[in-house]
C-alpha cells in the first residue's frame, strides 16, 4: 500500500470545475474526455484495476480515477510520490485497450494540458500534442495550476521522462 498524506479522497477543487466544463468531440478532433464530480470509490477503483490486469491480488490504493474516455478508458491520479498531495501525483491514463501512459506530472500540469485542446486519450494513443485551445480551461488553469504554462508536448515530455518505467511496471502487474 502507498503511503498518502491527509484526506486523499477528498475531490480538488480544479477537478470539480474542471467537470463543470463541457468538453466538445467529433469527428474533426476535440477531446474525447469525460470528467467525473468525485472520484471513484476505492472499491470501484480495485475492481477495475483487477479486472484491468487480471491481477485478483491488487488493491487500486495507487490510483484515484476521476475521467473516462468514451471508449471507457480511464483517467487517474496516480499515488507515485509517497507522502505527497493529491495535487503533486502525475496523471495517467489506462485505455479500454491496454493503452496506458503518463499524461503530465501534476494536476496543475494536466490543466495547461486541457486548456491546450488536448487530453489523455489523445496524448497516449494518437501521441496528438495540439488541439484546439479551450478559452473556459484555459482560464480555471490560470486560477488553479501553481506550474508555469507550458505547450502539451513539453508537459507530457517532462513526465514521461520522470517516470520512464510506468508502461513496464504495469506490464509487471498484468497477469
Amino acid at each position: 500500500m502507498i503511503e498518502t498524506t491527509g484526506d486523499d479522497r477528498t475531490f480538488p477543487p480544479a477537478l470539480a470545475e474542471v467537470a463543470r466544463v463541457e468538453f466538445e468531440y467529433d469527428e474533426d478532433g476535440g477531446v474525447d474526455f469525460e470528467p467525473y464530480e468525485a472520484f471513484d470509490s476505492a472499491e470501484e477503483t480495485t475492481d477495475w484495476l483487477r479486472n484491468w490486469t487480471g491481477n485478483h491480488e491488487l488493491d487500486g490504493d495507487a490510483y484515484r480515477v476521476f475521467a473516462q474516455d468514451g471508449t471507457g478508458g480511464l483517467v487517474a491520479l496516480w499515488m507515485a510520490r509517497p507522502g505527497r498531495p493529491l495535487a503533486e501525483q502525475p496523471v495517467v491514463f489506462l485505455g479500454s485497450e491496454g493503452e496506458r501512459g503518463v499524461v503530465a506530472g501534476s494536476l496543475s500540469d494536466f490543466l495547461w494540458v486541457l486548456a491546450d485542446g488536448v487530453g489523455p486519450l489523445e496524448i497516449v494513443e494518437f501521441e496528438q500534442f495540439e488541439g484546439r485551445p479551450n478559452t473556459a480551461l484555459t482560464d480555471l488553469a490560470q486560477r488553479h495550476a501553481t506550474t508555469p504554462r507550458r505547450t502539451a508536448r513539453e508537459i507530457v515530455t517532462e513526465a514521461q521522462t520522470e517516470f520512464p518505467a510506468f508502461s513496464d511496471d504495469i506490464d509487471a502487474l498484468c497477469r
